[in-house]
């Protein structure tokens, strides 16, 4: 998507973006848009085994991350997420990672209980019914 659809969809995915979080808490990295640089798990090569290489290839996202000093990073997709998670824990979780489907839901009410694996100590409770709180 990153180059195939280009900047107008990128503006589409922020504006979505600030709309959930507020644009207030909105850190865009440097490049972006277009220029954003490969999480490094696309194409398969999250699957093919070759741990040492992907890493040593997203590297060069991870420190993209770590220079907007941001506390989450959101993924639009699954290759993504699951990339820049394990970038964040080669990095001694600098960062949460958090996927955008999943903040969706979150900011809709939806997001079940078993959905938070992924979400930081400060979203794992954020809108969860606790049975025992109604008595």
């Amino acid at each position: 998507m990153r180059k195939t659809l280009g900047d107008p969809v990128a503006d589409d995915l922020r504006y979505i973006v600030k709309a959930v979080v507020g644009e207030e808490n909105f850190v865009d990295m440097t490049p972006n848009k277009s220029n954003n640089f490969c999480c490094g798990g696309g194409g398969g090569f999250l699957q093919a085994g070759f741990q040492e290489q992907r890493r040593a290839y997203g590297q060069t996202k991870a420190n993209q991350i770590l220079a907007t000093k941001a506390e989450y990073c959101i993924t639009p997709c699954h290759n993504c997420h699951a990339q820049v998670h394990d970038m964040s824990d080669v990095n001694d979780h600098a960062w949460e990672t958090v996927h955008l489907w999943t903040l969706l839901n979150l900011s809709l009410g939806i997001l079940g209980p078993n959905e938070r694996e992924y979400l930081g100590k400060d979203l794992k409770e954020v809108d969860v019914f606790h049975p025992e709180s109604a008595m």
